[in-house]
C-alpha cells in the first residue's frame, strides 16, 4: 500500500492512477492528519509527502514520523517544489529515501517507487547451521569445512542437517531412516550406516564429531 500525501487533487488523481495502473494498491491525503489518522489503522509500504501541505509541512511530518516508533522505517520520498533546494536536503537529512522535483513525470513517479521499495526490503536473513568450522548454509545448499566446500549427496547433506540442528542429541537409525528417507524407504537400517560412513568421510578431521552412540544410533558432539 502507496500513501500519497499531496493537497493539490489534481495532482494527487495522477498519482493514484499512476501507481494503481503499476499495481499498487494506493490510497490518497491532503494533509498530515488524515494521513496520521490512517497509518493508526494501517501501516503502509511507503509515503510520497509533498513539502508544502496545508498545516503540518512535509518536511515537518517527515521529522514526526522518523521520531515514531512505529513510523520510523516507513520508507518515505519527497515531493518538492522546483528550485526547493533547502526543503530537499532538509528532508534527506531527517531521513527521506528519495524525492521527485515538481514537475515530475508519472513514469519517473512510480520508478522511484519501485527503485526505494527494492532498497529498503529486509535483508533475507541467511539461515545457517554451524559447528566449529563446519558450516552449513541451507538457502544455498552448501556445506562447508574451514571454508573449502564440501560434495555431499542429498541424504548426507540431510543427515549433517539433522545433526546440526540438534548438537547432542543422540538419534536411533529407525528416526534417522524415518527423518531421511521417510516413506521411500522401507529396508534394513544399515542404509544409515554405509551414509554416515560416506559423510564421515567427506568432513575430513571434523567426521569424528559423528559419534557412535553405542546400542542407540548416532549423535554430533561439538566437542569430541
Amino acid at each position: 500500500m502507496i500513501f500519497c500525501v499531496e493537497d493539490d487533487e489534481s495532482i494527487q488523481s495522477l498519482e493514484l492512477y499512476a501507481l494503481r495502473a503499476a499495481g499498487f494498491e494506493a490510497r490518497g491525503f491532503t494533509d498530515g492528519s488524515s494521513l496520521w489518522e490512517a497509518m493508526r489503522a494501517e501501516r503502509p509500504d511507503l509515503v510520497i509527502l509533498d513539502v508544502m501541505l496545508p498545516g503540518i509541512n512535509g518536511v515537518e511530518l517527515l521529522r514526526q514520523m522518523k521520531a515514531d516508533a512505529c513510523a520510523r522505517d516507513i520508507p518515505v520520498i519527497m515531493a518538492t517544489a522546483k528550485g526547493a533546494e533547502y526543503d530537499k536536503i532538509k528532508g534527506l537529512d531527517l531521513g527521506a529515501d528519495d524525492y521527485l522535483v515538481k514537475p515530475f513525470g508519472m513514469m519517473e513517479m512510480v520508478s522511484r517507487v519501485k527503485a526505494v521499495l527494492r532498497r529498503c526490503q529486509p535483508r533475507q536473513k541467511r539461515e545457517v547451521l554451524a559447528a566449529g568450522g563446519l558450516v552449513m548454509d541451507l538457502a544455498e545448499h552448501t556445506v562447508t569445512a574451514d571454508g573449502e566446500r564440501i560434495a555431499l549427496t542429498f541424504k548426507e547433506f540431510e543427515l549433517l542437517r539433522l545433526f546440526l540442528s540438534a548438537p547432542g542429541v543422540a538419534f536411533t537409525r529407525e528416526r534417522l531412516l524415518a527423518s531421511v528417507w521417510g516413506g521411500e524407504y522401507s529396508g534394513e537400517t544399515r542404509t544409515v550406516d554405509m551414509h554416515i560412513r560416506t559423510l564421515r568421510q567427506k568432513l575430513g578431521r571434523y567426521g569424528v564429531m559423528v559419534e557412535t552412540v553405542r546400542n542407540v544410533g548416532y549423535r554430533l558432539e561439538v566437542n569430541p
